[in-house]
C-alpha cells in the first residue's frame, strides 16, 4: 500500500509529459448515448474538460442535497427531488446508483483513431487512504464498427472506523452504424463491498467532543466508536442490452458530372429487436452476535449471526416497427410501435427455523404473515408507441406511451413526452423546453414481498400514481437558466421510521424551482444554482427548502499550462434527514433529527497540461473554521473531515 500511490502517479505523470513532448494529434469525433430501448440515440460529451474535474471525488458532490452515509462510494440518497430516480425492480441497488454503470450513462465513442482515457484519484493517509483507478478505451474497426471497453476500481478505507468500500467493475461494448443494420451493445458487471458501520455512536463525538472527553476537543476520526463493526454489504450485478435495427428503404441517385453519380441509401422503415438482460445479487453479512441482537429491533430467522442473501434476474425481449423520420421532405417526424415481453426471478433467504420451539429466542413473525415464499416469477408484457421528431433547429419533440397487458404490469400505464423550441432574442437564442408525464405503476416484488433475518413484510401495495408537468428557460447571452416542475403523486411508497415500507394514499404535491445564474468576467467565474422545493406532506417526502450549490473560480493560462483556482459550496436548509438502514442498503424517513444549515466547501487547483489533467483539492476545507460542526447529512453519520486529494488523468490517442 506504501508503494503503490507512487508508482501509479508517477507512470500517468510520465505518461503524461510523453503525450505532451508529441505532437499534436486530432481528437475523438464524437460520442453518443442510448435514448430508449428502441435504439434512439442522442449526442453525449468525452470527459476531456479540466474544469470542475477534482469535484467529481467528493462523496457528497453528486447534488446540491445529497445525503450519503460518508465513504467515497459508499450508499447515498439525492436529497433534489426532481432528480431522483424512481425505485428499482432490485432496490438494493438504488443507494448506489451514483457509482455504478446503468443503461443511461453508457457511451459509444466514434473515433478517428484509437482512444484511452486514463485516471487515477487519491487522498487521506495510510488508515483513511481514498483511491480511484479508471480507464475507457474505444477504437474504430471502420468508419461504420467501433468496440470499446472501461475499467473502474474504488479503494476507499474511509474516514470513519468500519466503512471501507472497494468496488470493482468493468465492462465492453460495440456499435455498427450502416446503411441496412445498425447495432449498439454492451455489457457491464458489478462488485461492490461496503463495510457496514451502522453510524457513530454518539453524534457529539463530532459537535462536541470535549463533553466526552474531558475538555479536550480534538479527537481522530478513526477512534470514533461506531455501532457495527462485523458487518458488510456485497452488491453483485451485470447487464447485457443488444439492439439490432435492420432498415427498408431505397438507393437515391445523384448525379455529381458526366461520370459520376451519388448513390445514397434512403431509410424508409426500421425492424427492432432488443435484449436486455439484468441480474443481481445481494448480500449482507453480520457475524456478531451481540450486534445481531442488539443493533436490530427484531430477528427473525437466526439469533446468532445475520446471512442474508436476495438474487434477481430479469429477461426483456423488445419487437418493434418505426418509420423513420426525415426519409422524405414531408416525413417531419419518426413514428414507432413495440412490444416487449419480460420475465423477472426472485430468489430469497429461505426460512428453515422450527418456530415451535422456544428455545431459539426469535421474535414471531409480524401479524398476518406465516411465511414468505424464496422464489418468485413474474411474465410481464408492454405495449407501447412512439412519436419522435429529433431534427431540425426549430422545434424537436418526443412522446411515449406505453401500457401493460399481462401479469403484473396489467394496468400499467406510462406516458412521457417533452417539446423543445427556440427563437432569436437579442443577439441570441432562447431556448424553451416543457415535459410531462403519467405514470401509473404496480409496485415492485420486493415491496410486496421480503424475507430477511431482520425485516420481514408481506404488502398488497395499489399503483402508484405521478403525474409531473414542468418546463425551462434557457439564455446563453446572460447565462440564465429557469426551471420549475409541479408533480402530484398518489399511493407513493417509502420507507417508514421502522425501515419497512409504507403506502401513502392521499395525494402528495412537489413544487421545484430552479434558477442557475453564471457571471463570467475575463479571468473571473461565479457558477450559481439555487434549488426552491416544497412538499405538501414533509412527513412522508421530506425535503430541504433550499439548496445552493455555487463555485467561484478564476481561469487562466500559463504558457500552455490552463489553470483553474477556487472553491466552491454546496448548502442546503434545515429538514427532517433520512436515517440509514445497512441490512437493506435503504434510507428511511424519521421525525426526531433534523439535518443541513451547513456549508461544505472544497478548495481546489485543476490544470490541464496538452492532454493530461491534474488536481490538487482540500475537501471540506471550512471544517472547524465555518459553519459550526454540525456536518452530518444522514442520521448518524458525519461527512467526511478535512483531507488533501489529488488526481491526474491522460488521454492517450494512440
Amino acid at each position: 500500500m506504501k508503494t503503490r500511490k507512487p508508482v501509479i502517479f508517477s507512470i500517468l505523470v510520465a505518461a503524461g509529459l510523453c503525450m505532451w513532448a508529441r505532437q499534436p494529434v486530432l481528437e475523438p469525433s464524437y460520442s453518443g448515448a442510448l435514448v430508449d430501448q428502441l435504439g434512439l440515440r442522442q449526442p453525449s460529451t468525452i470527459d476531456t474538460l479540466y474544469e470542475n474535474y477534482s469535484l467529481e471525488f467528493v462523496p457528497s458532490g453528486r447534488s446540491a442535497a445529497y445525503a450519503v452515509t460518508g465513504n467515497y462510494g459508499a450508499e447515498g440518497k439525492n436529497m433534489i427531488f426532481t432528480e431522483r430516480q424512481g425505485m428499482t425492480d432490485f432496490f438494493f441497488r438504488d443507494a448506489l446508483s451514483a457509482w455504478l454503470p446503468s443503461f443511461s450513462t453508457e457511451k459509444f465513442y466514434n473515433t478517428r483513431i484509437p482512444m484511452t482515457l486514463l485516471s487515477y484519484n487519491f487522498g487521506g493517509g495510510k488508515q483513511n487512504a481514498q483511491e480511484r483507478l479508471h480507464g475507457i478505451f474505444s477504437g474504430n474497426i471502420n468508419r461504420r464498427a467501433q468496440v470499446g471497453a472501461f475499467l473502474d476500481y474504488i479503494y476507499s478505507k474511509g474516514c470513519y472506523d468500519n466503512q471501507a468500500v472497494k468496488d470493482l467493475q468493468w465492462g465492453f461494448s460495440g456499435s455498427y452504424l450502416g446503411d441496412r443494420y445498425e447495432f449498439q451493445g454492451f455489457y457491464y458487471h458489478y462488485n461492490s463491498v461496503n463495510k457496514e458501520n451502522g453510524g457513530i455512536a454518539d453524534v457529539l463525538w463530532i459537535t462536541d467532543p470535549a463533553q466526552l472527553q474531558g475538555g479536550v476537543d480534538k479527537v481522530d476520526a478513526k477512534n470514533i466508536p461506531t455501532l457495527l463493526s462485523d458487518a458488510h454489504t456485497r452488491l453483485v450485478g451485470e447487464q447485457l442490452f443488444l439492439n439490432n435495427r435492420y432498415k427498408i428503404g431505397y438507393w437515391h441517385e445523384e448525379q455529381v458530372n458526366d461520370t459520376t453519380v451519388n448513390r445514397t441509401y434512403i431509410p424508409v422503415t426500421s425492424l427492432i429487436w432488443s435484449l436486455d438482460y439484468r441480474s443481481g445479487r445481494h448480500t449482507f453479512n453480520d457475524p456478531s452476535t451481540s450486534e445481531t441482537r442488539e443493533y436490530f429491533a427484531h430477528t427473525y430467522l437466526n439469533p446468532d449471526r445475520t446471512h442474508d442473501r436476495t438474487t434477481y434476474w430479469s429477461l426483456r425481449n423488445t419487437f418493434g416497427i418505426s418509420l423513420l423520420e426525415g426519409f422524405h421532405k414531408y416525413a417531419k417526424f419518426g413514428l414507432a410501435a413495440y412490444l416487449r415481453h419480460e420475465i423477472r426471478r426472485y430468489n430469497q433467504t429461505a426460512d428453515t427455523i422450527d418456530r415451535a420451539n422456544p428455545d431459539f429466542g426469535l421474535d414471531p413473525f409480524p401479524s398476518g404473515i406465516a411465511g414468505i415464499a424464496p422464489h418468485a416469477t413474474e411474465n410481464l408484457l408492454h405495449a407501447g408507441g412512439q412519436l419522435t421528431k429529433q431534427h431540425g433547429s426549430l422545434l424537436t419533440y418526443r412522446a411515449n406511451a406505453e401500457f401493460g397487458l399481462i401479469g403484473p404490469a396489467a394496468g400499467e400505464v406510462r406516458i412521457d413526452g417533452d417539446v423543445a423550441t427556440r427563437f432569436p432574442l437579442l443577439g441570441d437564442s432562447l431556448r424553451i423546453a416543457a415535459f410531462g408525464l403519467f405514470h401509473n405503476q404496480s409496485a415492485p416484488y420486493l415491496m410486496n414481498n421480503y424475507l430477511s433475518n431482520h425485516f420481514i413484510w408481506r404488502n398488497n401495495f395499489g399503483k402508484e400514481r405521478t403525474v409531473r408537468i414542468g418546463g425551462s428557460l434557457d439564455y446563453d447571452r446572460t447565462n440564465t437558466s429557469l426551471e420549475a416542475s409541479v408533480t402530484n403523486l398518489q399511493n407513493h411508497i417509502y420507507f417508514g421510521p421502522d425501515f419497512t415500507p409504507v403506502q401513502h394514499g392521499p395525494n402528495i404535491q412537489v413544487l421545484s424551482l430552479r434558477l442557475r445564474q453564471d457571471i463570467h468576467a475575463g479571468a473571473f467565474h461565479w457558477e450559481n444554482s439555487l434549488t426552491y422545493q416544497t412538499s405538501s406532506n414533509q412527513s412522508v417526502i421530506p425535503l430541504p427548502e433550499f439548496a445552493l450549490y455555487s463555485n467561484l473560480y478564476f481561469k487562466f493560462k500559463i504558457a500552455t499550462l490552463y489553470v483553474q483556482a477556487g472553491i466552491d459550496c454546496d448548502y442546503y436548509t434545515r429538514y427532517y434527514g433520512p436515517a440509514y438502514q445497512p441490512a437493506t442498503a435503504t434510507f428511511a424517513n424519521q421525525n426526531e433529527v433534523k439535518l443541513g444549515n451547513y456549508p461544505l466547501m472544497n478548495l481546489y487547483l485543476n490544470f490541464k497540461l496538452s492532454r493530461t489533467r491534474f488536481y490538487v483539492m482540500m475537501s471540506h476545507v471550512n471544517q472547524g473554521i465555518i459553519g459550526g460542526s454540525d456536518y452530518f447529512s444522514a442520521v448518524g453519520y458525519p461527512l467526511n473531515p478535512r483531507r488533501l486529494q489529488l488526481g491526474l488523468s491522460v488521454d492517450f490517442a494512440n
